[in-house]
């Protein structure tokens, strides 16, 4: 495996075109200048003249006009940085914009205040006059009583620069200043980061060499991890803070109230799955161990393919081919998006040092969206390059329907549109193709990426997760003894003694950016307990299925969580869609047995 090349290295065509944001690196500092200029002006017309319903929809009016023309600049200076993050040029440049939105969120932090000050009769008439913007008003109502003294929310606008500083720390941390050099196995060296590790060596089937990976990954991991745990004290610590000044009682209800979900919702994913999924998985490590002959199971272990002679590199036209036939149900418009998405260079795909770990989808309001990957060859990747097109396809859908403040939905139903693509993805495999051996591939991807990924590894960071606010909540402080404490009971608890919890499996809580934006783990799961649902019924269903599903993707942030469910078919009030879900897995881990026997046969 060769070490990864720079980005100035990579051919042009496997990275994004941002075109579609700014045309070129010069054209940012005018940009950004005017965006700048704009809100001051803003303010100098707008501030203290909020007085009656027409001025309220005024005002709206020329606030949206505004969000919208900061939203490619802030994308463009983003998506540099997340593609190179050694880039000097495009450090300055995110740091610029960070300095200019904490300008801007100050000049328009009035907008909020005056409006909430404004009797509620007077939003209502409002409303009234211009239905398109009820849902915000509607939002913004419920926020009144957790509104501070305008002078309070303009300080705070004018510091989110600041607030944001423990994620840059930790990304600058992970990706610039982390160097793991090479680890050497049996007189051979291999090149290691954390691209490459996560990418590449967690699915090694070498035993020997995955887990003298591991062991080096984990050794750069722990040099690091006191900065790292300090970085991240400093942000719940700044999330409790928000709590308290807002009137919550739990930064878990601070956190809760943006996504509309109460904590019935969000503890019932964490601890249903917790107790109902673990021995389905432990089956799976099981079979995996067997299929490997290992003596033990250990964490090291969980990401390999229980058949890795028969697990065919996949190139990325036959990942486009995948990808296109098992959404061509999803429509024609939908379908002309991912043919874009591929031809129109809205994918970056190539490895790359510097590059953000995992995989996200951008989706800039008034832009086509951005994809992020590290294109590793594998099945597993296809799932992951479905996933970020079902974000993309999400937000296609919802822009084209919805205004910029009605067009983002809560964060509990954001996984939903992402794996329902991975289950259409698993659905189209199982039914194109008969062979046995074939088929446990297939199955054995669907658990050990869609559900593995999605059920376990972001659900038991949403357990930790849990853990920490608990003592934060209590008034308590975090640092890396604690943190490597808790997240080694979590991993203990849910694998029981299938699996050994080896010595560097408690670091991983230092290897995901979703701790700093919120709640955000558990809704992974959530996300997937919907789309799995919806995807059986479009087994049955077929179109009729599919027009709802659209329909919902459509809808953007104007339902809560529930409602959009609710729309898609699915009852999230009760627990019956997760228990289906987890019997679901179950069934797969079934088959996976079933077929292993009959091919050992």
């Amino acid at each position: 495996m060769e070490a990864l090349p720079l980005r100035k290295d990579v051919p042009v065509e496997q990275t994004w075109n941002l075109g579609g944001l700014l045309e070129q690196d010069k054209d940012f500092d005018p940009a950004l200048a005017q965006v700048v200029e704009d809100a001051v002006n803003f303010e100098r017309t707008y501030k203290d003249s909020i007085t009656d319903a027409q001025k309220v929809i005024d005002v709206l009016i020329a606030y949206e006009a505004l969000q919208e023309s900061i939203v490619p600049v802030g994308a463009y200076a983003s998506l540099n940085l997340e593609v190179d993050r050694t880039d000097d040029s495009a450090q300055m440049r995110a740091a610029k914009f960070g300095s200019a939105i904490a300008k801007i969120s100050s000049s328009l932090s009035f907008v909020r205040s005056e409006l909430l000050n404004l009797p509620t009769t007077v939003l209502e008439e409002a409303a009234t006059l211009s239905p398109l913007y009820k849902h915000f008003l509607d939002e913004l109502l419920k926020q009144k009583p957790h509104q501070l003294h305008p002078e309070v929310e303009k300080a705070l606008a004018s510091l989110s620069a600041t607030f944001d500083a423990p994620y840059e720390t930790y990304n600058t941390t992970k990706l610039v200043d982390m160097h793991f050099g090479e680890f050497e196995v049996n007189g051979t060296s291999h090149p290691l980061s954390y691209v490459l590790f996560e990418n590449d060596w967690e699915q090694e089937a070498d035993t020997d060499v995955r887990r003298a990976a591991f062991e080096a990954f984990s050794s750069k991991l722990r040099d690091y991890q006191h900065t790292t745990a300090k970085v991240y004290n400093t942000h719940v610590q700044q999330e409790k803070t928000m709590a308290n000044l807002r009137g919550f009682d739990s930064v878990i209800d601070y956190l809760l109230f943006d996504q509309d979900v109460d904590r019935e919702l969000y503890n019932r994913q964490i601890d249903l799955i917790t107790k109902e999924l673990a021995p389905h998985m432990r089956r799976y490590a099981k079979l995996i161990q067997k299929a490997h002959g290992l003596e033990k199971m250990t964490f090291a272990d969980l990401k390999i393919a229980l058949d890795p002679s028969y697990d065919p590199k996949v190139t990325m036209d036959e990942a486009k081919d995948y990808v296109e036939k098992s959404l061509a149900i999803m429509g024609d418009d939908y379908n002309q998006m991912i043919e874009q998405a591929f031809n129109e260079r809205w994918i970056d795909y190539a490895p790359n040092k510097g590059k953000s770990t995992g995989a996200f989808c951008s989706s800039p309001y008034g832009s086509h969206p951005y994809i992020l990957i590290s294109w590793n060859k594998r099945m597993s990747e296809v799932f992951t390059l479905t996933h970020e097109l079902g974000h993309a396809g999400h937000f296609a859908n919802a822009h084209a329907h919805q205004s910029y403040f009605n067009s983002r939905p809560s964060l509990y139903f954001i996984e939903a549109p992402s794996t329902m693509n991975e289950m259409l993805l698993a659905n189209y495999l199982l039914t194109h193709n008969e062979d046995v051996r074939f088929k446990r591939w297939v199955i054995s991807n669907i658990v050990s990426k869609t559900y593995y990924h999605n059920f376990v590894t972001h659900l038991l960071e949403a357990a930790y997760q849990r853990k920490v606010y608990e003592l934060i909540d209590n008034g308590e402080s975090v640092n890396a003894t604690v943190l490597n404490q808790l997240k080694r009971a979590v991993l203990e608890d849910f694998w029981g003694d299938a699996v050994e919890i080896t010595e560097g499996a408690e670091l991983t809580w230092m290897r995901q950016p979703h701790y700093y934006m919120g709640l955000y783990p558990y809704t992974y799961s959530a996300g997937l307990t919907i789309s799995t649902q919806v995807s059986q019924r479009i087994l049955k269903e077929g179109n009729t299925a599919v027009d709802e599903w659209l329909t919902v993707l459509q809808a953007g942030g104007t339902k809560s969580p529930v409602e959009l469910a609710k729309m898609a078919g699915v009852d999230v009030t009760t627990d019956q869609p997760l228990r289906n879900t987890i019997a679901y897995i179950g069934d797969l881990i079934n088959q996976l047995e079933q077929l292993t026997s009959k091919i050992e046969a």
